[in-house]
This record gives structure tokens, C-alpha cells and sequence, in this order.
């Protein structure tokens, strides 16, 4: 199953595991999961399929484990300011300019974008297509937090709809990924990233009032 953990059973194994899911990680980063054969794997991890299935299971396996490891390794890179970060605004301001570095500026060769974001799989697959959309969800999941906790300080009014402004980071986000893939520099997506802070500040200003104007009486919640 891709929910599974490192398999860990039978002879001890005469390869870095560890080199071989960075391998693997970029491959499938690059190349996506339909793009990537077994063979493709095997190659650029050193290790013959029989070794391969042995320590990571079926493809799908091994391809949500790079999801995991693309996550802590790199994801990590573009979400660290973002937890230390005194304001939601300039959580999220961190989390667009790192993202930008990150996606644009990759320390992998020939890859760009967030793996996670650009992730796609066979029909065939719905476990994996669920386990890819959970992924998804905790970027959704840390923005909304993000923002109730602003909105319980006090620094942006209860009137503005959480789950819209976070969409909205999100979607800016996702958005970058694509970009970088296809070409966009670390200048082009940071001056995205602060493009999108006026549409977050337009959003967040004169307590929601400029909202509850252009739709009647209805307040956002």
C-alpha cells in the first residue's frame, strides 16, 4: 500500500537507500509517474528491479515515498519561515518568495516546480490519487490555521471568508509551480509572490467593510 513505511525485511541490502530515494525523487520529479519505467528507476537509483521491489515495494510505493521525502527535503525549505513568521501576512509572503526560490532554483538538476503540486497518475490508481490529494490538503490545512490564528489576534477581521483568502495563497502557489516548470526565472515568481501580497492586503483591508459593500448586506464567513 503507499501508506506503508520502509520495508525493512530480508538479506541486508548493498546500496544507500537513502541515495537511491534521492535518485528516485528526481526522476519521478522530473519525468512524472507515468513518465518513469521501472527500468528508468533502476537505472538512475544502481539497482536492479528484484532489490528494488524488495526495499520499496511496487512502483506506486516507491513513488509515494519520494512524495514523502520531496516533502521533508525540499518542501521543508519553502515552509520554514513560514512557522516562525510573527503575522499571517508575512507567513505568507515568506512562503511565496521561498516557494519561488525553491521552484525556480531547484538544488536538483533539470527540475523545477513543486513536486507535489505537479504530481499526476493513472486512472488506475486511486489509492495513490488519494494519497497525492492528502498532500495537497496539508497546504490548504496550514494556511487556513494560518489565518484563524490571525483572525483570534486580532490582525485580520472576522468578516473575511478563511477558507477564500487561503484558497487564494494556495492557488498563487500552485500557480508558481506551474510557472517554474515552464521557464518562469526566481525574478519572474518572486515579483508574483508580491503581486499577490497587494491582492492579500486588498483583501484583508478596512475590516471586510469593502466586501460586505460589493455583496449587500451579506457579510463573508
Amino acid at each position: 500500500s503507499v501508506n506503508s513505511g520502509p520495508r525493512t525485511r530480508g538479506r541486508p541490502r548493498k546500496f544507500d537507500r537513502d541515495a537511491a530515494l534521492a535518485q528516485a525523487t528526481c526522476l519521478f520529479w522530473h519525468r512524472g509517474f507515468r513518465g518513469t519505467s521501472i527500468a528508468d528507476l533502476s537505472e538512475a537509483m544502481g539497482i536492479g528491479s528484484p532489490s528494488l521491489y524488495a526495499a520499496f515495494g511496487s512502483k506506486a510505493d516507491l513513488y509515494a515515498e519520494t512524495l514523502r521525502y520531496y516533502r521533508e527535503s525540499y518542501g521543508a525549505l519553502a515552509w520554514g519561515r513560514f512557522f516562525s513568521a510573527e503575522s499571517a501576512r508575512e507567513a505568507v509572503r515568506c512562503l511565496l518568495l521561498d516557494a519561488a526560490e525553491l521552484f525556480a532554483k531547484c538544488r536538483v538538476d533539470e527540475v523545477s516546480g513543486c513536486m507535489v503540486t505537479l504530481a499526476s497518475v493513472d486512472d488506475e490508481t486511486a489509492e495513490l490519487r488519494e494519497f497525492i490529494r492528502g498532500l495537497r490538503a496539508l497546504t490548504l490545512d496550514r494556511l487556513e490555521e494560518r489565518v484563524r490564528l490571525a483572525i483570534a489576534g486580532g490582525e485580520i477581521s472576522p468578516l473575511v471568508d478563511t477558507h477564500a483568502l487561503s484558497r487564494f495563497a494556495e492557488a498563487v502557489l500552485n500557480g508558481m509551480s506551474v510557472e517554474a516548470r515552464s521557464g518562469a526565472t526566481v525574478a519572474d515568481l518572486r515579483g508574483v509572490a508580491e503581486v499577490a501580497m497587494l491582492g492579500w492586503d486588498a483583501s484583508v483591508s478596512d475590516g471586510g467593510d469593502h466586501r460586505k459593500q460589493s455583496n449587500g448586506s451579506r457579510s463573508i464567513r
